[in-house]
């Protein structure tokens, strides 16, 4: 229930201030918006690109649930 939280609450602050950004004003309080994982709520091993955490990244990549990411090998 906590990590549910956490993430909306991230969510929300990230779209108000891209909103701020975009309607060209800076917010009165600023808050460092953190990037977290949008499955499990982790901020550490975010990867920006999948916007995702590294542990969620693998499981997904290995259930063959992310698009043109595969396992490698040489």
């Amino acid at each position: 229930m906590a990590r549910k939280a956490k993430i909306a609450k991230a969510n929300k602050l990230k779209k108000r201030f891209l909103q701020a950004i975009k309607d060209g004003r800076k917010p009165k309080n600023a808050t460092k918006v953190f990037n977290c994982c949008s499955v499990c709520g982790r901020t550490r091993g975010y990867l920006g690109k999948y916007g995702i955490c590294r542990i969620c990244f693998r499981e997904k990549a290995n259930a063959g649930e992310l698009p043109g990411v595969r396992k490698s090998s040489w």
